[in-house]
């Protein structure tokens, strides 16, 4: 069985592509393929914010502000005469060097403290664009003018389908690679006990800044084609705390420990977003929605969807195969009870074990 495992990974890692890839020819309007490029796009966002979250243990908030900084840099870049394609790139590289000066000042600091300075970085973001309005024309948005110009609406959403499904491949890829080698191996170390790992010898501080960098890159990736994509900029919408939240929601609903936990998140928590909005409109039923369902996952599945349904079958197809963790200490000394004692048959015997 278990050579079986890699086999049966791939085959549903191609049938997943596969449908993916296949999406656009099935969708049944334009409106559904829209609904297609929105879950992409929040898989790419919840897949770069997983090289933080699900390495590190580091729960930021503040990832919409990257994405946002992303949109707005692609966006003024194109104003400016570079290259659509050219613009989105060197918009992420200047992220992800300005990451490097963020990533050093909030690394310093960690749990519910990380997580307000992550906060505190999208509000500050937010007054700046707001207030910046001759630039980013502040609460009025920001038109970015788009790649493709002569293409119809539908052609137009075909072809960014594809891209987000490229970019999230790439996103995909890296984390796999990460998670398998030294690198991550110590980023791991990190997330479960982060002053061991240091006095062990890790680069802990050096470690977290990489993926920091890593995840803020990627995030801008995502940010800045959204812009391409939608044209459209708006600083309340680009820089919102709920955003950043909506984000870590799907990472923790589908597994921050798993490779297509953010995917199965976005899928789940996409969907759902647009059915309450389309059928409730804009009452905050939705929120309502979100909420409960992340109540449950953390009562239920505190670690996530896949790894979740992952145990429930170990238990139920492979009853043998039991960790250590899951062993109480009253089951283990239950065990050494039952265990028989060496019996004594004589005296020569009874000498020799007291001895």
């Amino acid at each position: 069985m278990r050579r079986r495992g890699p086999a049966v990974r791939l085959v549903a890692l191609a049938i997943g592509a596969a449908l993916i890839l296949a999406f656009p020819a099935v969708a049944a309007n334009p409106y559904m393929l829209t609904v297609g490029i929105g879950i992409l796009n929040y898989a790419v966002l919840a897949t770069a914010w997983n090289f933080v979250g699900g390495f590190t243990g580091y729960i930021s908030l503040g990832h919409g502000a990257l994405a946002g900084l992303g949109a707005y840099g692609t966006g003024l870049l194109v104003v400016a005469g570079l290259p659509s394609f050219v613009a989105l790139g060197v918009a992420a590289a200047i992220v992800a060097v300005l990451a490097i000066p963020i990533g050093v000042a909030a690394l310093r600091v960690r749990g519910a403290s990380f997580v307000i300075v992550s906060i505190a970085l999208v509000l500050i973001l937010l007054l700046v664009f707001q207030s910046w309005a001759q630039v980013t024309g502040g609460s009025r948005g920001f038109v970015v003018p788009r790649p493709f110009p002569d293409l119809h609406r539908a052609e137009h959403h075909r072809v960014f389908f594809f891209l987000f499904a490229g970019l999230l491949a790439v996103a995909l890829a890296t984390w796999w690679l990460i998670d398998r080698s030294h690198f991550g191996l110590g980023l791991k170390a990190i997330r479960e006990d982060e002053d061991k790992a240091q006095s062990l010898g890790i680069p802990t501080f050096a470690a977290k800044l990489v993926v920091f960098v890593v995840s803020a890159a990627f995030t801008a990736l995502g940010g800045g084609l959204y812009a391409l994509w939608f044209g459209d900029l708006d600083p309340v919408f680009q820089f919102s705390v709920l955003s950043g939240s909506t984000t870590v929601l799907m990472a923790l609903l589908g597994g921050v420990r798993h490779l297509f936990g953010p995917l199965l998140g976005a899928l789940v928590v996409g969907v759902g977003l647009e059915y309450f909005k389309l059928e409730y409109g804009d009452t905050p039923l939705h929120l309502v929605a979100t909420g409960v369902l992340l109540g449950g996952v953390v009562m239920f599945m505190p670690e996530g969807v896949i790894p979740g349904l992952s145990g429930l079958f170990k238990r139920w197809f492979a009853p043998g195969e039991v960790s250590i963790r899951e062993v109480t200490a009253a089951a283990l000394l239950d065990a050494n009870r039952r265990e028989p004692e060496p019996r004594v048959t004589d005296r020569a015997d009874a000498t020799e074990a007291g001895r």
